[in-house]
């Protein structure tokens, strides 16, 4: 059976010319990736537009892309990046950027699928895509978390993000090769002083005392790198539910280790801490809050938190002398 054939006017024909010129264009200015096309920087491209999940990533871009990069955060202060929905304007913002930059490891919880189709079309990375998987803590798989996505938490593993923003930077914008390492060789520098300075402040808390409490199950790569204790009353996503029988559970742990302070953190509501703070007492310890912990977010601007280095610098301060 032949099959129909549908003559096509001149505004069809005229369509398609269109796109096959589109295409023509874009490949000019375009290089493949992997399958992908990606855009290059043009010379007469004053500047980077770039767009970044949460304020960590922002930040990490911005000390390395310097002059050449205008970053936005995508997500403000104290917001949670497992809940994120990102709004119509938020996907015109990602949109409009010449690069885009996410955590990956499943940190943007719904959003992670909007950013892997825009990864198609121009570069699109996860900071976290050249940690070794050897590396990573299990997520154990929990709302299709395979690992934990906190890897912010171990300054040795963010020295790795790092490497890949300068080398994304580079491959998009050769022209400024040098310049973005040069910066990330300076910015390195002062991560490996704040490792160094993190293991000092720890130590400085009796070693039976190293037991960090917290909202959600965020620092578990601080304790495997700073030789502390972890626990957390909700998973590593705070998408993850808790119950009362996990109240009661964690409350018996502070009871039994004689654990003297619990955080909460900014981006995830305190209620559920406080319970756990009243069922100690009713059993006749007393347990405080040791302070206010960034976790998933930095601070306001102006906060002594807002870049990572200074949030960084904030939760160990915070953790010492709550626990020393």
């Amino acid at each position: 059976m032949d099959q129909l054939k549908v003559k096509k006017g001149p505004l069809q024909r005229l369509k398609m010319t269109l796109s096959v010129l589109a295409l023509i264009i874009v490949a000019a200015c375009s290089k493949v990736e992997g399958g992908m096309i990606h855009a290059l920087r043009g010379e007469e491209q004053e500047i980077i537009q770039v767009v970044a999940t949460t304020g960590m990533i922002a930040d990490l871009v911005q000390q390395i892309g310097g002059t050449e990069v205008q970053v936005t955060a995508l997500m403000r202060p104290g917001v949670d990046p497992h809940l994120f929905k990102a709004s119509q304007g938020d996907i015109q913002k990602l949109d409009k950027a010449n690069m885009v930059f996410y955590g990956g490891l499943h940190l943007e919880g719904k959003m992670t699928e909007i950013l892997e189709k825009l990864g198609r079309h121009k570069y699109t990375v996860p900071v976290s895509k050249d940690i070794d998987q050897a590396l990573l803590r299990s997520g154990a798989d929990i709302n299709g978390t395979q690992f934990d996505p906190h890897i912010w938490f171990d300054v040795k593993l963010w020295i790795s993000a790092a490497g890949t923003v300068r080398d994304t930077l580079a491959a998009y914008d050769p022209n400024h090769a040098e310049l973005y390492r040069q910066n990330a060789e300076a910015y390195i520098e002062e991560l490996n002083a704040l490792d160094a300075e993190i293991k000092d402040k720890i130590n400085e808390i009796p070693e039976s005392g190293r037991v960090l409490v917290t909202a959600h199950d965020a620092f578990g790569y601080f304790g495997d790198a700073y030789g502390m204790k972890v626990m957390g009353l909700q998973g590593i996503s705070t998408a993850a539910e808790y119950g009362s029988k996990d109240v009661s559970n964690l409350r018996d742990y502070l009871v039994e280790n004689k654990i003297k302070a619990v955080f909460v953190e900014s981006s995830v509501p305190p209620k559920a801490m406080e319970a756990v703070i009243a069922g100690a007492k009713e059993k006749g310890h007393a347990v405080i809050i040791g302070g206010e912990l960034y976790s998933d977010s930095l601070g306001e601007p102006g906060s002594g938190a807002d870049t990572y280095i200074t949030m960084v610098r904030h939760n160990v301060n915070t953790i010492v002398e709550a626990l020393k």
